[in-house]
C-alpha cells in the first residue's frame, strides 16, 4: 500500500489469463500485419522504382537518324555526334553499333531479318545533365543543324504513363497500409470491450480491493500487447517469406523494370519495425478504450 492505494503484481496478473494462441485475437493481428507488411513493401519498391527509373531513364534521351541511305545515315550521326560534343548539358553519348540494333530487333524479326534494303535508323543514346533535360531547344537546333534526317525522342515521352501507373499503385498501397492500420485498430478495440465484458466480476473485485481504473487497464493493457507482439510476429515472418520468395522469382526474370522495383534496405528497416509499431498502436487503443469503458463502468 502506499499513499492508499494497491499495487497489483504477478498475483493479480494472473487474474486475467492470457491464452495467447487460443483467442482469435492474436490470429486476427496476425493476418492484419501479414496484409500490411505486403502493402507497406509494395509502395516502398515502388517509390524506389520510380526513383530509380527517373535517375537511369529519365535523363536519356536517343536520337533516331531515319535516313534510307546507309552512307548518308552514317554520315549525319557521327555528324549528329560531333554536334552533341560541344554542347554543355550532354554529360555522355554514344553510337550505337548496328549489331546491338540487330540483337534488339531479333525477338521480333528474328535472327537474319534484316536485309540490306530494309533500312534501319542509326542510334545515339545521350545522358543529360538536369539543366540539359529541363531545356531540350539547344540541342534539337545544333543535331537538325548537322544533320536533317534525325529525330530527338525523349524516354519521357514513353516513361510518363509508366511513371503515372507507379505512381497510382505507390498511392494505392499507402491506401491499404492505412486501411490495415484502422482495422487493427478496430479489432484491438472489440477485444478490448469483450475482454471488460468477460471479467467484469473480477474488475468489481479489483476496484473494491482498492485498484484505481489505470491500474486495471494495465493488466488488461499488458495482455493485449502480448496478443498483440504474437500475432505481429507470425504476421511479419509470413510475409517476409512471401516477399522473399517473390524477389527470387522476379531475379528469375532478368527483367531490368520489374527489377528495380526492390526493396531498399532502409525499407526493409521500416518493415521489421512494423510489428513493433503494431504493439504500440493496440496498447494505446486498448488504454483509451478501457479508460473510457470502465469510466462509464463507475
Amino acid at each position: 500500500m502506499r499513499g492508499g492505494v494497491r499495487k497489483f503484481g504477478a498475483a493479480e496478473r494472473g487474474l486475467l489469463p492470457e491464452g495467447r494462441i487460443a483467442g482469435p485475437m492474436p490470429w486476427v493481428i496476425a493476418i492484419m500485419m501479414f496484409l500490411t507488411v505486403l502493402a507497406a513493401a509494395a509502395g516502398l519498391g515502388l517509390a524506389g522504382a520510380a526513383a530509380r527509373l527517373d535517375a537511369q531513364i529519365g535523363s536519356r534521351l536517343t536520337i533516331q537518324v531515319v535516313e534510307a541511305n546507309p552512307t548518308l545515315r552514317q554520315a549525319q550521326a557521327e555528324a549528329a555526334a560531333g554536334a552533341l560534343r560541344e554542347l554543355p548539358g550532354v554529360t555522355a553519348f554514344r553510337i550505337v553499333p548496328q549489331e546491338e540494333i540487330e540483337r534488339l530487333l531479333e525477338p521480333w524479326i528474328g535472327v537474319g531479318g534484316l536485309e540490306g534494303d530494309v533500312p534501319v535508323p542509326a542510334l545515339i543514346d545521350v545522358d543529360l545533365t538536369p539543366e540539359g533535360q529541363a531545356d531540350l531547344a539547344p540541342l534539337r537546333a545544333a543535331v537538325a543543324a548537322v544533320a536533317p534526317a534525325a529525330r530527338v525522342d525523349t524516354n519521357a515521352q514513353w516513361l510518363a504513363p509508366i511513371a503515372s501507373l507507379i505512381g497510382a499503385l505507390k498511392w494505392l498501397a499507402a491506401g491499404l497500409v492505412l486501411l490495415m492500420v484502422g482495422a487493427t485498430a478496430a479489432t484491438v478495440v472489440l477485444a478490448a470491450r469483450a475482454a471488460l465484458d468477460t471479467h467484469r466480476g473480477t474488475i468489481e473485485i479489483l476496484h473494491l480491493m482498492g485498484a484505481t481504473d489505470v491500474q486495471v487497464a494495465r493488466l488488461f493493457q499488458r495482455r493485449i500487447a502480448l496478443d498483440a507482439l504474437f500475432g505481429g510476429l507470425v504476421g511479419f515472418i509470413l510475409a517476409g517469406f512471401v516477399l522473399i520468395a517473390i524477389g527470387d522469382r522476379v531475379a528469375a526474370l532478368g527483367s531490368e523494370l520489374l527489377g528495380s522495383a526492390t526493396i531498399p534496405a532502409q525499407g526493409w528497416a521500416v518493415l521489421v519495425f512494423l510489428p513493433v509499431l503494431g504493439v504500440l498502436l493496440a496498447m494505446l487503443v486498448a488504454r483509451l478504450t478501457i479508460l473510457r469503458a470502465l469510466g462509464r463502468m463507475l
